[in-house]
């Protein structure tokens, strides 16, 4: 799920311009079923706080990471790998256009979605929920393979926030009205 400060669609997905030159986003991972070599993943969450200082695809973004409270300091260690780049896949090409890391930390993280809606709180920092825009006899209305995805593969349904704000590490949003993205993920290493 992600949450942004754009209007609804967000242009960065197709690497223009955000709506309002810059874009901060909320964005959430809940693993169904997961592992790092031995170590499982299953049922864990992970959140990412990212401020666009303009074009996305130009990078620059400052980001904050956040850890699911429920991990184990193992668990913990082979999120930060995978989603630090560093085990190669979607997320090693995301963490090049990051700039600044401005925090991590390990906070509860409450994650909900049923593909039409979705709630993510992330500790006291922040929450985002939203829901699905109805398209063509009633069905979400989607975008399949857009160049700037967080789930590639997988088609994202577009959708409207009913809330969505954020303060921490000096990374701001409220934006309440604006686009929310949802789809499922599949990410796989070298």
């Amino acid at each position: 799920m992600e949450a942004c400060t754009c209007d609804v669609l967000c242009p960065c997905i197709m690497l223009a311009d955000p709506t309002g030159g810059t874009c901060t986003a909320l964005v959430g991972w809940h693993i169904d079923r997961g592992a790092y070599g031995s170590v499982a993943l299953d049922g864990l969450n992970l959140a990412l706080a990212v401020y666009s200082p303009g074009n996305m695809s130009a990078g620059g973004w400052t980001a904050a990471m956040y850890m699911d409270a429920r991990a184990t300091a193992e668990q913990r260690d082979a999120l930060h790998t995978i989603w630090a780049g560093q085990a190669g896949g979607h997320p090693a090409h995301l963490i090049q256009l990051v700039g600044k890391v401005a925090g991590s930390r390990v906070v509860p993280i409450d994650f909900t979605t049923d593909g039409k809606k979705g709630r993510l709180k992330v500790g006291d920092a922040g929450i985002a929920e939203g829901a699905a825009l109805e398209g063509q006899q009633g069905q979400p209305i989607t975008v399949a393979n857009h160049p700037l995805c967080i789930a590639p593969g997988f088609p994202a349904v577009i959708g409207r926030s009913t809330t969505a704000s954020f303060n921490d590490f000096g990374i701001t949003l409220d934006a309440a009205g604006q686009d929310v993205l949802l789809s499922p993920f599949e990410y796989a290493g070298p």
